[in-house]
């Protein structure tokens, strides 16, 4: 039977008789648009689009769904237009096709931004409507299964990217037999050679595992008709690309892997899981730790199973999963169960509830990203493979990737709790915010109104939620503290030009962010804050129309630095500044404004461009601490380090770092201290000199 004939026949087992004619003309007009178009394998390329509705017409997917396969590549590969689709097969069909199109009309400066920004637009559609994924789910597949037809590096190519974005899409959203397909391929394709020989070694093997996965079937079907149950049981073969892994994470050799053996027991209703699970651990003895109910705790794709490792004859690992019939649907085909299966089930109202939370933290996700590159590394970290189920102390249960933090709990729960969070408690005990999670824990979190994200906390977070918002405020806090900077320091350039900043008319300051490229006169000061753009250029260009006020030097005030202006003012490592030094601002591209003293050597080679120099003093009534180095050498004496931390401690100051090297009669130790001010170093130094056994204090 014909392709398109298949389709028709099958999608007329559920779909209405006006909804076969839908089908028909939509593979009419696709097949007319793509006319003349062949895939690489020689096949019309209307072959593409008649297998991609075949995949999901297999999930029963909607009429719409169908259509837009059939048209899903009119868009991008023919003169079709959006509006043409609309008017002929109505706006939804014309939605899901644009959702799925690539942005190929757009140029891009890299193969990679491309890349994100097509998945950008695409996961933007899929949170609109689940369907667009659906589809781009089943296009991909297709494509893999012909992929033989590629070049070796696009293979590869095609194939990480399945791995990495598509086949973690699939699992997330539940749609198990996609998902292994994918990965199977995807495996294939990156690793041909490992693939082969794990193939090889797999066929060589199921031979002399048929006769004991037989008798362990037997030994469990018996056990549960004993139990008067009702029940299939199934011997799970392990998929390849499994295998590969298990082998590569747990370090194990193939014929460790293949010793483990896996069965599936489907039964009637939930109660019988439990029934079931009492038996099999009367007839195997269960390995302690190998046991988690996902039916009580469902994963984030609506998966429900339990799972118990069992101790078989002759120590035979076997893993068992018990599962309902309907629990066996949503596993196999996840989020597309809605259509495949038309139920009021609640489990599978829970499924679309948290599938479109996940939707909305994309949408979240999307919109605090500032470019396609950020949003598909969050992405990645949000598609990481593995949960952990955490308690709010309200006992609410919240799942997180392995390895998430208090950090990632904090912004799980909201936004605003994980900006403001200084502390945890996890399982009433106090814990550090990098703390990682464990399956059970129960996490509180502490909150201070004035506190904000640290920087550092980018080191240890998981999920794509919290690095985005992280990431997001801490861009708008540099942003308005660059702006007030770089208005500042160019005030202080136009005063060196003899030119008052307020006589600067808005005309002149519209042409020059129009010639300089910039979004906005706040974008271009942040530059002049963050060293992308000096001072004294921006000023000259933005004085050439102007007179200056008169031939004399105009006074200006140097900017003064307050040491609370944040990410946009850093003090040099080179020579730690304090205040009291005498200080000079260096602008250092990507850095911003850089405080050095005076007569720190990067100062002295700076000056041939004195167009990188600012004027800056300190600032009054500066209450925050500066790093400082010192240098102490001390006779070789039994405690004397503690007698000199000792001596620090009194003075209140803090030791950020010390180091040691040792000689026969005396040791050099240098350390970072934390000062408020010059004459606070000058209290720790004179009470550093009265411990007998101090013989020299330096400041490096």
């Amino acid at each position: 039977m014909h392709e398109a004939e298949l389709l028709f026949s099958e999608a007329s087992q559920y779909l209405r008789p006006e909804d076969i004619s839908q089908l028909k003309n939509a593979y009419s007009f696709g097949q007319g648009a793509h006319s003349g178009q062949y895939r690489k394998s020689g096949e019309p390329y209307i072959s593409h689009p008649l297998a991609v509705a075949r995949i999901l017409g297999q999930l029963h997917m909607d009429a719409p769904t169908l259509t837009a396969a059939l048209l899903h590549d009119v868009v991008e590969d023919t003169h079709i237009s959006k509006e043409e689709i609309s008017e002929r097969f109505g706006a939804p069909v014309a939605e899901l096709v644009d959702g799925v199109s690539k942005l190929d009309k757009i140029q891009f400066q890299t193969q990679v931004e491309a890349q994100a920004e097509n998945f950008r637009k695409m996961l933007l559609a899929m949170a609109r409507d689940v369907r667009v994924i659906l589809i781009k789910l089943a296009d991909r597949l297709h494509n893999m299964q012909t992929l033989q037809v590629m070049r070796s590096e696009k293979q590869r190519s095609i194939a990480r990217e399945t791995l990495e974005i598509y086949a973690p899409i699939a699992h997330r959203l539940g749609l198990n037999k996609i998902y292994q397909e994918l990965q199977e391929l995807g495996f294939r394709y990156l690793h041909p050679l490992r693939y082969r020989v794990l193939v090889k070694a797999t066929k060589a093997a199921r031979g002399n595992r048929r006769e004991v996965v037989g008798k362990i079937q037997d030994a469990i079907s018996n056990k549960l008709k004993d139990a008067d149950l009702e029940a299939q049981v199934y011997g799970r073969e392990k998929h390849i690309y499994s295998i590969y892994k298990k082998m590569v994470e747990k370090q194990l050799t193939f014929s460790e892997v293949l010793d483990i053996y896996g069965f599936r027991v489907i039964v009637n209703d939930v109660p019988s899981c439990y029934v079931a699970l009492g038996a099999l651990h009367s007839l195997y003895r269960p390995i302690p730790g190998k046991f988690k109910d996902y039916i009580a705790i469902p994963k984030q794709n609506g998966y429900q199973s339990l799972h118990s490792t069992l101790l078989g004859p002759f120590g035979i690992p076997i893993e068992t999963q018990i599962r309902t019939q309907e629990m066996h649907r949503i596993s196999e085909n996840g989020v597309a169960s809605h259509w495949l299966y038309k139920s009021t089930d609640t489990d599978l109202g829970d499924l679309n509830m948290k599938t479109n939370q996940w939707l909305q933290s994309l949408l979240e996700i999307l919109s605090d990203s500032a470019d396609s590159k950020e949003f598909l590394e969050h992405l990645k970290f949000d598609l990481f493979p593995g949960d952990v189920y955490v308690f709010t102390p309200q006992g609410k249960i919240l799942t997180l990737p392995r390895q998430s933090t208090a950090v990632d709990f904090a912004y799980a729960i909201h936004s605003d709790i994980g900006n403001c969070c200084v502390a945890a408690k996890i399982n009433g005990e106090n814990a550090p915010l990098r703390s990682e999670l464990k399956n059970g824990d129960r996490v509180e979190i502490i909150t201070a109104p004035y506190a904000k994200p640290n920087p550092s906390w980018l080191s240890y977070v998981v999920t794509g939620r919290a690095r985005s918002h992280i990431r997001h405020f801490l861009k708008t806090i540099q942003f308005d503290e660059s702006v007030e900077l770089g208005e500042r320091m160019l005030n202080q350039a136009l005063l060196a030009l003899n030119v008052e900043p307020a006589l600067i008319d808005k005309a002149q300051w519209e042409k020059l962010v129009r010639d300089s490229g910039a979004k906005s006169r706040e974008a271009l000061l942040a530059d002049l804050a963050l060293g992308k753009q000096l001072p004294a250029v921006i000023a000259k260009r933005l004085t050439s129309p102007l007179e200056s006020i008169n031939s004399e030097q105009v006074p200006h005030d140097p900017i003064t630095i307050l040491g609370t202006e944040g990410l946009t003012v850093q003090f040099a490592k080179c020579c730690h500044p304090i205040p009291g030094d005498v200080i000079v601002g260096l602008i250092k591209k990507e850095h911003g404004l850089v405080i050095h003293t005076h007569n720190c050597p990067v100062v002295t080679q700076s000056q041939k461009n004195p167009e990188n120099c600012l004027d800056v003093t300190w600032g009054k009534d500066i209450t925050r601490t500066f790093g400082v180095k010192i240098k102490i050498v001390a006779a070789n004496r039994h405690g004397v380090l503690a007698r000199i931390a000792s001596a620090i401690a009194k003075t209140e100051s803090n030791i950020d770092d010390v180091a040691m090297e040792s000689e026969k009669d005396y040791t050099a130790m240098g350390f970072v201290l934390q000062v408020r001010n010059r004459h606070h170093l000058a209290q720790v130094i004179r009470d550093l000199r009265r411990i007998k056994d101090v013989a020299k204090i330096t400041r490096i």
